[in-house]
């Protein structure tokens, strides 16, 4: 699938910010077998009077920006043409987790891809006594399997309510709840797979949605997406799974970011030297691009 992508981020502060820097990550990187960037573009309003741009240790592409002028808004513009080509599921190959706990032992890499990066408690995604209960059944006769079982057990069992929530909510609190956005149910099967010994992680992007039969397409009503990565074994690797819809990611899933959860991968990070609060909008496209016929 060919897609144009849309990103427009606008904050209204208060009071004038004096200065502020920040860190970017919001466009989509080429990824070897599943996605390939065309042409993509990031710009500002105000510009940046420093901007520079490099790969985090996770391979994210980040845009830092720095401002030294007093403003009182500020809007982030991405664009991108992306090529999505993800592999079709194949035969679970994924051993079961006792095995899995063998093979990874047998991991001695540290590289940025290493599963050992995405078993332990993070930020937003701890380890939580209720949650590791919560995932012990949907153990199945394979990791790969454990996996689409919790995720389709978050699917069905928690409700999707964007106002449950927040950007700094962890796990444990949307757990409680039974309710949250995409962010949230991502965090809740990462803390779940990591209680079982499995290695996940937290995957930022967009997803295609499509209208109601009969009704248009409305521009900039969508936004950023999450689901989540799975280390599902030697042979198996890394696979990628969306709570929020009861699926595998699919060709209309395209990556913005990867990380051990949304703190490594926010789409903006920094700080400002102003007096006020802030307050946040965010629109989104995800666009199919129709190929002209020879």
């Amino acid at each position: 699938m060919l897609y144009d992508i849309r990103l427009h981020l606008h904050y209204d502060y208060a009071a004038a910010a004096g200065g502020g820097r920040h860190q970017v990550r919001v466009l989509p990187p080429t990824i070897a077998g599943v996605q390939r960037v065309i042409a993509a573009s990031l710009s500002f309003a105000p510009a940046a009077n420093e901007r520079s741009d490099f790969s985090d240790f996770f391979g994210n592409n980040v845009t830092s920006i720095a401002f030294r002028d007093a403003h009182d808004a500020l809007d982030i513009r991405m664009s991108a043409r992306v090529s999505v080509s993800r592999p079709e599921p194949g035969l679970d190959v994924s051993p079961d987790l006792g095995r899995l706990r063998q093979e990874l032992a047998a991991v001695r890499s540290l590289a940025p891809a290493s599963p050992h990066h995405f078993l332990a408690a993070s930020a937003h995604a701890g380890v939580d006594t209720a949650i590791t209960g919560y995932a012990r059944d949907s153990i199945a006769n394979s990791a790969a399997g454990t996996a689409m079982s919790l995720c389709n057990r978050i699917h069905r069992d928690f409700t999707y309510d964007g106002e449950a929530t927040t950007v700094r909510t962890r796990a444990s609190d949307a757990f409680k709840l039974k309710r949250g956005v995409c962010q949230d149910f991502s965090h809740i099967m990462i803390a779940g797979l990591r209680g079982l010994g499995i290695p996940a992680g937290y995957v930022s992007g967009f997803l295609r949605t499509i209208p109601p039969k009969g009704k248009p397409r409305l521009e900039g009503a969508d936004a950023m997406h999450a689901w989540v990565k799975v280390w599902c074994g030697r042979d198996a690797g890394w696979q990628e799974f969306d709570p929020t819809n009861g699926m595998r990611a699919s060709n209309d899933h395209i990556t913005a970011g990867f990380g051990r959860d949304y703190s490594d991968v926010a789409p903006i990070v920094g700080v400002l030297k102003t007096t006020g609060g802030q307050v946040g909008e965010q629109a989104v496209d995800v666009i199919p691009v129709a190929l002209e016929k020879a």
